[in-house]
């Protein structure tokens, strides 16, 4: 199992960019699949302008040859949702060849009933268009070409339409009604899709942002992590030195003889104690432990060591632990994890000294605890900036660091904190965590075995 502080050493290298290029996938995916509603739409419209040509205005038109190209075309359309309904990334060249596709189709319609004196020819402009939205400018002056090229095939070789050019008629002219009918599908369907490709830019606009302020707060992260493995360094031999002198006291005859002095060197050595576990722990999470790696263990036993030894360290007059976890699942206990969970503790122990509980439950594969107070709860917008460093109501410098830790330690481990300010009064901070990140790989393998 991975240290979290291993995955914050990564995150500045990999996670954004690999992130990001998650991001690009998806907004390309979903604009595929917004060509592929456009194409139904226009199926169903060229299917519904044949119809009428022939039965309301008696037009003649070779109807076997135009149906045999909309049935390629609706196979076209049935296999491109089957292929890109599997969330497969879409390139350029790919979308390119989808509207080549759009624009052949288009071309054979055109070159069966008129060609250019076909007043839907303008349905040209709508490739282009989609064409200059969706891809790169090399691709879209492709397009452009061969639109040219197919509008100049087209009044070189179709046959006219039998159709009156009588202008003079105004929106009597039959030509002039099938012009309006273009441009107004030509504006709806630019409308309905060019407003959903915003939705998806907008969007992708959005993710894209969150990442970056993601990767700024991992790379605090790992600015405090190199901080706090020096400052753990540095720490070591005063401590040491420390410890030996008190040491050196305990045995003294004038300590001896003062219970009240004896009393506090004791509880001085516990708090030194305290301090070199914690030094410990944050080489251990850096990867220069002074001991083993993470400790085999077991769900219930993790968290009821956590509990106990927060217990016998802070002054909390009540503490309401409620451990509901059934099943002792093995687990590999973490000095990040477990620093997590006891600055939620010290949170919440602050702002509610008469009073802390917890609860700890799995449900759906997860692990989730919830830590509540009795205090003034959250401000709103604390609530809001979740998370982010330096949100607290404390008043002294570096306040808000722990949440913030907390909330990113969760994070890259695939969990989530969230918290909420309870009707009865005080806070609730709830964390919730897969059990995947946390199991051992082994037990993993034996079970799959």
């Amino acid at each position: 199992m991975q240290s979290p502080l291993d995955f914050f050493a990564k995150a500045g290298k990999s996670s954004p960019s690999a992130a990001a290029a998650n991001v690009e996938f998806a907004a390309g995916h979903k604009n595929m699949l917004q060509l592929i509603e456009l194409r139904w739409i226009a199926v169903i419209g060229q299917i519904t302008t044949i119809a009428a040509a022939i039965l309301i205005f008696r037009i003649e038109l070779p109807l076997v040859h135009m149906l045999q190209v909309l049935a390629c075309l609706i196979a076209f359309n049935i296999a491109s949702h089957l292929r890109w309904h599997e969330h497969r990334p879409v390139s350029n060249g790919e979308m390119f060849m989808a509207l080549l596709v759009d624009v052949a189709s288009l071309t054979v319609l055109l070159y069966l009933s008129g060609g250019t004196t076909n007043p839907f020819a303008f349905l040209y402009l709508l490739q282009v268009i989609i064409s200059a939205v969706l891809l790169e400018v090399a691709w879209t002056w492709s397009i452009v070409v061969i639109t040219i090229l197919c509008m100049a095939g087209l009044a070189m070789y179709a046959e006219p339409l039998a159709l009156p050019f009588d202008h003079a008629r105004g929106i009597a002219s039959i030509y002039v009604q099938g012009l309006l009918v273009c441009f107004a599908l030509n504006a709806a369907l630019l409308v309905m899709f060019i407003s959903r490709i915003s939705d998806n830019l907008r969007e992708k606009a959005a993710q894209l942002a969150g990442l970056r302020q993601r990767a700024a707060e991992e790379e605090h992260i790992v600015r405090m992590g190199l901080l706090a493995s020096g400052a753990a360094h540095e720490l070591g031999t005063p401590l040491a030195t420390v410890s030996v002198i008190l040491g050196d006291w305990k045995r003294m005859p004038e300590f001896k003889k003062n219970p009240e002095l004896l009393e506090e060197i004791t509880e001085m050595q516990i708090q030194l104690k305290r301090c070199k576990s914690i030094v410990s722990g944050i080489l251990l999470s850096a990867g220069e432990a002074r001991g083993e790696s993470a400790v085999r263990t077991t769900m219930r036993g993790f968290l009821d060591g956590l509990v106990a030894q927060w217990q016998e360290s802070r002054p909390v007059r009540a503490f309401a632990y409620n451990n509901r976890i059934r099943e002792d699942l093995p687990v590999a206990s973490d000095s990040a994890l477990k620093q997590t969970i006891d600055n939620l503790l010290d949170n919440a122990l602050e702002a509610s000294p008469d009073w802390v509980g917890m609860d700890a439950r799995i449900e759906d594969g997860n692990l989730t605890l919830s830590v509540v107070d009795r205090g003034p709860g959250f401000a709103p917008g604390m609530l809001a900036q979740l998370g982010k460093p330096y949100q607290s109501t404390k008043g002294k410098p570096g306040g808000g660091l722990g949440l913030f830790l907390a909330v990113n330690v969760v994070r890259k481990l695939g969990g989530t904190v969230t918290a909420r300010n309870r009707p009865e009064g005080g806070a609730e901070v709830v964390l919730c965590l897969p059990l995947s990140a946390i199991e051992l790989e082994e037990e993993k393998n034996n079970v799959q075995s």
